[in-house]
């Protein structure tokens, strides 16, 4: 499939480069949603066979103590909040391997290096290390093409995803230090290739919503189903409370069908909602509560005389213990309700600095998300703006201006997404005609960069390559945004709404309409892939670390 890449080639770029030969193409994507699910039949035995011949058991999975996370909205904020409880509490873990890293986590998307899916101890992999690992999964897999049950029907090597979920099991499993792994499913459960680990410490599912229904199911019944495919016989299975209680039914009854100890936990107390917590947004409490009762389950199950016994200091009121506290601030998960206040480009002065935009991203990318999300910019613009005023940063009659950055990807419907946005700006506002929120819009593609296309590490081929020149989806996005806005607006919405064919174009407009006498806060949203772009021109200018944390300092709101 990709062994054209020559067998001596051993560098992350090179590395990165046969990679996303592995990446399914837009017709090839169409096919399996026109399937209606039937592409995944073979999703679960093909994984069995191919971490087979990369020479590892399902057996040796279990040795790397997991936690299994899925759901549609927050699982990788939990997923980032567990992994920061499980380090700090084995932190003091004392053996041979005292000094090796810990805790290993998977996730995905990625915001700028692939690299970032597989994380020991919160920190991404070396590139060297990468690269070391891609290869020798990438070899394995090469040198036992006979070993296919179905030639025919099963390709060499996996399609990208599946790929890294292999890569990140061969990388844990050679790092002999980890005490424990959190794995994130990239899509539903059931067939997903994470859920080939048959004991998992425990298993848990956070807020549900409706995404990928070609897919997945047309109903959040449907969906959950397919979430609760990852409970496991005599393992605990959690979830939070969800918006039906009909799919808190379905959720207990896959839970009972396999023999899973299950627990729908309740809504967070007033303590836990008292909690400063690394991750912004009013939403994130949900999530830190799963993830503290995930990690209470997993200490319970694998705590020795050196580790804390409990996340809780008093269970009755979820009140967490100190420590569990420390680990909730110190969360970090970028691209998620995070603020950027870049730092000048090309000047110093501090006439200047006060011009650079804000931005605010976040990767919210259903309808539920997108409320929730449009909900955190309106309150942390707000407040941001009172504080850069009380600052001195700007005189007290400055204005700001919000722009909006957005995209979404095929397959959903950029109605319903804006008119999720443009409804909840209508009620925490209370304004008949929300589209005027934003003094401009910007619709661009998931492209990088205007000269150079794509970043390496941030490669898309999911996108028909039609679709994409003729700019189709950022024209649906504006058709939509038009109709919202009403005949009455439609004039004036024409000369406010831009299209634009990369990110790079639209982060130059947007800081080429910066005004000299006002602030100008940016809302990104609406994709991953677009946030994790925007980040890599942040980046570019010296406003995000290696960390991908602001320069300036993380702002919370």
């Amino acid at each position: 499939m990709a062994s054209s890449t020559a067998s001596g080639s051993r560098t992350y770029a090179e590395a990165i480069e046969a990679l996303n030969t592995l990446q399914s193409n837009a017709a090839t994507i169409a096919a399996i949603r026109a399937s209606g699910g039937k592409a995944n039949d073979l999703a679960i035995s093909e994984m069995v066979e191919y971490l087979s011949r990369i020479g590892y058991s399902l057996e040796d999975l279990d040795r790397l103590n997991i936690i299994h996370i899925t759901g549609t909205k927050g699982k990788g904020s939990t997923a980032a909040f567990s992994s920061q409880l499980v380090c700090d509490a084995l932190s003091e873990e004392s053996g041979a391997d005292a000094s090796g890293p810990k805790v290993g986590l998977y996730t995905s998307p990625h915001m700028l290096l692939v690299r970032e899916r597989m994380r020991l101890d919160g920190l991404p992999l070396s590139e060297e290390r990468f690269a070391k690992d891609f290869w020798y999964v990438w070899d394995k897999l090469g040198e036992t093409a006979d070993k296919r049950a179905r030639p025919d029907v099963t390709p060499v090597r996996p399609v990208y995803f599946r790929f890294m979920t292999l890569l990140s099991f061969h990388t844990f499993l050679t790092t002999p230090s980890l005490r424990a792994v959190i794995l994130e499913v990239g899509i539903g459960g059931k067939y997903d290739s994470t859920n080939i680990v048959k004991t998992p410490v425990v298993c848990g599912v956070a807020t549900l919503g409706l995404d990928h229904t070609a897919l997945l199911g047309n109903t959040i019944e449907e969906i959950a189903e397919q979430k609760a495919g990852i409970y496991k016989k005599r393992r605990p299975a959690l979830a939070v409370r969800q918006s039906k209680e009909s799919a808190e039914a379905v959720l207990r009854r896959c839970a009972e069908e396999v023999g899973a100890p299950f627990t729908l936990l309740p809504a967070p107390s007033a303590a836990l909602q008292k909690i400063s917590l690394g991750l912004p947004g009013p939403h994130q409490v949900t999530n830190a509560h799963l993830a503290l009762s995930l990690v209470e389950s997993f200490l319970a199950e694998t705590a020795t005389f050196s580790t804390p016994t409990s996340v809780w200091s008093d269970k009755d009121t979820l009140q967490p213990a100190e420590w569990a506290q420390k680990s909730l601030r110190n969360a970090r998960w970028p691209g998620r309700c995070q603020i950027v206040r870049p730092a000048p480009v090309e000047t110093s002065s501090s006439a200047n600095e006060k011009l650079q935009p804000t931005y605010f991203l976040d990767g919210a990318h259903t309808t539920d998300s997108l409320a929730l999300c449009t909900r955190w910019f309106i309150g942390a613009s707000a407040s941001v703006a009172a504080e850069q005023q009380s600052s001195g940063g700007d005189s007290p009659t400055a204005q700001v201006e919000r722009h909006l950055i957005f995209n979404c990807t095929n397959g959903r419907s950029a109605a319903e997404l804006l008119s999720s946005l443009l409804s909840t700006i209508s009620a925490e506002t209370g304004s008949s005609s929300p589209t005027s929120y934003f003094t401009q819009v910007h619709f661009c593609t998931n492209v990088t960069y205007s000269s150079r296309g794509f970043s390496s590490d941030l490669t898309s081929k999911a996108m028909d390559p039609d679709d994409l020149s003729a700019l189709s989806i950022q024209r649906e996005l504006k058709a939509a945004w038009l109709e919202l806005a009403g005949p009455e607006r439609k004039e004036e919405e024409e000369k406010r709404v831009q299209i634009w064919p990369t990110i790079e174009d639209a982060v130059k407009a947007v800081a080429a309409s910066q005004p000299r006498e006002n602030q100008s806060h940016v809302l990104v949203a609406g994709s991953l892939h677009l946030v994790g772009g925007v980040m890599s021109h942040l980046k570019d200018a010296g406003a995000l670390d290696d960390k991908l944390e602001a320069v300036w300092g993380n702002v919370k709101v």
